[in-house]
């Protein structure tokens, strides 16, 4: 039974009992809190995609969307009527749109309990507007994670925790003396990051004087920067929650990067995979305990919620490296939270909304991450976030529909039927497609076009794209058509590089 405390009425002064939430003790009784929950939670971004399905395990939760990858037949997908809007710069700026929409302004009170809302990314703006319209955010403040989210801050919290980085120097560049003078101790073939910055824009890699001409622009005059060794390494991604019963840590997910396929961002980040001997167990171990160790050094820095730590796998000699923190959900989110664990237990971020509820709970986080590490929690999955690639702008005319494809045997795909739940795909010859690019977009070079998942791997043992996957590519590829731009028309975008997942 709930528990009784008094609270005086204001017509008597005298007290009259007030329920107190009840602990929940265990995963069932978690998962039931969220069966029936009545507060209306919204996740606002550009599209649903970071916490596809998060919606069928908690009941009033919605996703407030730009970009309609469904086309309007996913019962929990609201996309407000087009306006008239400034180019957009960032996805903050997509959420102020939206937060600033009047059909938005309208879900939001028409809700019977006050409101709250989650983000991929948001700012200050962003939280004054939300104290305007009453809705709390459930995330830590922007200023926190704008820190948190510096890479130089990550080496420093990462160090605190005792979870260490590549070999790095941390200098301000003014030259390419300076650099070889400041570098001296990481030696000559290095990896530069500045401070904020989607992988793949941000990172340079740079071993000759012709490498730093290259970049110079967006090395010097950016501030700090961190000036690592660069190592013959495998990217892995891990997703976490800290609360205050402890960090609670995702698998190990092998990381896409670079592909040409892909991306035309050396570096950049272009999907992942999960599988069960991906890496070996000491390495698995040891990123599960570096993972639990940063976010219990995170809490103490003031930041609860859901994070992503990038670690680096020195495949020369084993060694595993923090390599950056995301302090939000992440392009990575999505295959966390469909985990063969998450199916089994509860996926990861309802961990993320349960701490922000103020419902008091107890769980054995050492028994739900020693659980979620064992290997028949893990099952094959991958992900390919697919981009436009060719150094060139046009406007599409046709694009592939959200839900289920089919591999056919001559390497083609076909469209099977429309869905929206990735659970619905039975083999590797089926894959669920988002679509991001729609008709009438500009198609230019780093424009997203849409999110491919499939069971199985993306890549063979060496690390590099299977055929399947460069077929799976290719065929969806090849199903958007487009038109050159009128001759007149200035083109759309002359830095199209802020990623919207």
């Amino acid at each position: 039974m709930d528990s009784i405390v008094a609270k005086k009425t204001k017509a008597t002064g005298k007290k009259s009992p007030k329920k107190v939430a009840k602990t929940l003790d265990n995963i069932s009784e978690i998962r039931r809190f969220f069966h029936r929950n009545e507060q209306p939670i919204f996740f606002i971004s550009a599209t649903n995609f970071n916490l596809l399905g998060i919606d069928e395990w908690c009941r009033n939760f919605k996703f407030i969307s730009y970009i309609d990858c469904f086309d309007g037949r996913h019962p929990n997908v609201f996309v407000p009527t087009e306006i008239e809007h400034q180019e957009f710069e960032s996805i903050e700026d997509i959420n102020v749109y939206l937060l600033e929409h009047k059909e938005v302004i309208d879900q939001i009170k028409a809700c019977k309990k006050k409101p709250k809302v989650v983000f991929l990314m948001f700012d200050a703006r962003i939280e004054k507007i939300c104290k305007e319209l009453k809705i709390d955010v459930w995330f830590p403040k922007a200023s926190l994670r704008e820190k948190i989210d510096h890479k130089i801050e990550t080496v420093r919290i990462g160090n605190a925790a005792g979870v260490p980085s590549v070999p790095n120097v941390l200098s301000k560049v003014n030259s390419w003396k300076h650099l070889q003078e400041v570098a001296k101790p990481v030696g000559t073939d290095l990896v530069l990051q500045s401070a904020f910055g989607d992988s793949g824009h941000t990172t340079f890699f740079i071993k000759t004087e012709k490498d730093f001409k290259r970049h110079e622009k967006e090395i010097v005059g950016q501030g700090e920067i961190k000036i690592m060794k660069r190592i013959n390494n495998r990217g892995s991604a891990v997703e976490a929650c800290a609360t205050k019963e402890g960090t609670l840590v995702g698998p190990l997910m092998t990381e896409l990067v670079g592909f040409k396929q892909l991306t035309p961002y050396r570096g950049g980040w272009c999907g992942n995979e999960i599988f069960p001997d991906a890496f070996d167990e000491d390495i698995r171990e040891k990123s599960r305990r570096y993972t639990e160790q940063f976010g219990d050094q995170l809490v103490k820095e003031g930041y609860r919620g859901y994070f992503e730590l990038d670690f680096l796998i020195d495949k020369d000699d084993g060694e595993v490296y923090l390599g950056e923190c995301n302090p939000r959900v992440t392009g990575a989110s999505s295959m966390t939270n469909h985990a063969a664990f998450a199916h089994a237990d509860a996926p990861l971020f309802l961990f993320h909304l349960l701490e922000f509820s103020n419902v008091p709970f107890k769980i054995d986080v050492k028994e739900l991450n020693n659980r979620w590490a064992d290997s028949d929690n893990i099952d094959d999955w991958c992900q390919m976030v697919i981009k436009h690639t060719d150094d060139s702008v046009d406007i599409l005319t046709e694009a592939p529909e959200s839900g289920i494809w089919n591999l056919m045997p001559d390497g083609s795909v076909e469209f099977n039927r429309f869905d929206y739940h990735r659970r619905a795909v039975s083999s590797d010859t089926e894959a669920f497609f988002l679509r991001i690019s729609n008709v009438g977009d500009y198609r230019y070079e780093g424009a997203d076009l849409g999110i491919l998942v499939t069971r199985g791997r993306a890549m063979n043992r060496a690390f590099q794209l299977n055929k399947r996957s460069k077929q799976w590519i290719e065929g969806i590829k090849s199903k958007f058509k487009a038109k050159p731009l009128p001759t007149a028309e200035a083109l759309p975008v002359s830095d199209p590089a802020f990623k919207i997942m």
